[in-house]
C-alpha cells in the first residue's frame, strides 16, 4: 500500500473532484493538528484540511456545522475503525487520491497528477474523471452511514468572480454526478465553494496555482453512525 503524506495537496479545479487503515500510512498520520487547532473544535482539523491556508474566511462556522464535533470514548474508536476501513477502501480503489484520516473523518484529495480533470475552464466531468467517480460511488454506497462534503477551489488567475463561480460548477459537478448520475442520496451531500479564497500554496507559482486549483471531499460520520457506536460502546 503506498504511502500517503500528511502534506495537503488537495483536488483540483482544473480536474475536479473529490477522499486508511491501521496499517496505513494515512492512519498512522491521522490528525492534522496545526491546521485544526486555528479553527478551533468547531469543526476540528478536518477543516484545516479542506480550506488550507486560510481558514479565518466567512463560511466556516457553517462547514463546522455540518462536520460537526468529534466522538470521545468508546464511541470514537468504533467510528474510527469503520473510518478506518473506508479509507483504506478508498486508498486501494483509487490509488491517485492522496487519502487522509482527520479526527472522525476522511478527507479526499485529487491535483492535476491524479487523473480526474476536467477541460480549461470548463466544468464537465468526463472521461478517467468518470472512472475515478464511479469507484468512489461504489465505496460511498457500501458505506451509507457518512455525510459528504465536497469543496471547491481554484487559483487566484481570473477575476474573483469568475473563479468564485468556476469553483461553484465544478464543486455542484461532482456532487450532481454523485446524486443524479449514480444515485446517491443527496441529503447526504452539501456543497460549497470558495473561488481562490482559500489557497493552500503560492499563487505566483504554477505548482503552486496547480495546487490551489482543487475540489475536496470530505466524508464524516453520520448522526445514526454516532447514536449505535454510543449504544454498542455503552455510552450515554
Amino acid at each position: 500500500m503506498k504511502s500517503i503524506t500528511k502534506k495537503i495537496s488537495i483536488v483540483i479545479l482544473s480536474v475536479g473532484m473529490a477522499i486508511n487503515f491501521s496499517s496505513c500510512e494515512a492512519t498512522k498520520n491521522a490528525n492534522n493538528k496545526q491546521k485544526g487547532a486555528a479553527i478551533g473544535a468547531a469543526g476540528g482539523a478536518i477543516l484545516g484540511a479542506i480550506l488550507g491556508n486560510n481558514i479565518g474566511k466567512g463560511g466556516n462556522g457553517e462547514l463546522g456545522a455540518v462536520i460537526g464535533g468529534v466522538v470521545g470514548g468508546g464511541a470514537g474508536v468504533l467510528i474510527g475503525k469503520k473510518m478506518d476501513k473506508q479509507a483504506q477502501k478508498i486508498e486501494e480503489e483509487i490509488p491517485g487520491a492522496v487519502v487522509e484520516r482527520i479526527d472522525d473523518g476522511i478527507v479526499v484529495t485529487f491535483d492535476e497528477n491524479s487523473g480526474v480533470h476536467f477541460a480549461t475552464n470548463k466544468y464537465a466531468i468526463v472521461g478517467e474523471s468518470e472512472v475515478l467517480l464511479n469507484k468512489l460511488s461504489s465505496i460511498l454506497q457500501e458505506y451509507p452511514d457518512t455525510n459528504v462534503l465536497v469543496v471547491g477551489h481554484t487559483d487566484s488567475t481570473g477575476s474573483d468572480t469568475y473563479n468564485m463561480t468556476l469553483s461553484q460548477n465544478r464543486a455542484e459537478s461532482v456532487t450532481n454526478y454523485f446524486t443524479k448520475t449514480k444515485s446517491l442520496n443527496a441529503a447526504r451531500f452539501t456543497t460549497k465553494w470558495f473561488g481562490e479564497e482559500q489557497p493552500v500554496a503560492d499563487n505566483n507559482t504554477e505548482e503552486g496555482r496547480s495546487k490551489n486549483r482543487r475540489v475536496n471531499i470530505g466524508i464524516v460520520p453520520n448522526e445514526k453512525m454516532k447514536e449505535e457506536a454510543k449504544k454498542e460502546a455503552g455510552s450515554n
